[in-house]
């Protein structure tokens, strides 16, 4: 059974790289450009893992991260932020915004497909 991801991230050549990346692992990705438009297709599509950008236009990703964690429809999916902020106290701020990890971008391949795996497994296994 593949595993469904929704990637909300507002830049082309990042929402790229993470579908490639994804899809040849065989991940079923779904995507969003925004925060309103990935909550609604969290909502109807109930994916297994969201990537979060945290700057997104409107709403931000961490906001967003906070809905669909006060969803009990959406609460249980892993939540991991994409962000450029890797700086001392980042990880911290994304994880007290209700994320359960965060990976910094640019991304590294390996780290990006480990992180999601031991997400889904984790997941899977509750």
């Amino acid at each position: 059974m593949s595993h469904t991801i929704l990637i909300v991230e507002d830049n082309p050549a990042n929402m790229k790289l993470a579908t490639t990346v994804l899809s040849k692992s065989d991940y079923s990705v779904i995507s969003a450009t925004d925060a309103e438009a990935g909550l609604l297709l969290a909502k109807s599509q109930l994916p297994d893992l969201i990537l979060m950008d945290v700057q997104l236009p409107g709403m931000d990703g961490l906001t967003a991260t906070g809905l669909l964690k006060q969803d009990p429809a959406t609460q249980h999916i892993p939540v991991i932020a994409l962000t450029a902020f890797a700086m001392k106290g980042d990880k911290e701020k994304m994880l007290a915004g209700g994320c359960d990890d965060y990976i910094t971008k640019p991304i590294d391949y390996k780290s990006f497909l480990n992180t999601v795996a031991l997400h889904l497994k984790r997941a899977s296994d509750d």
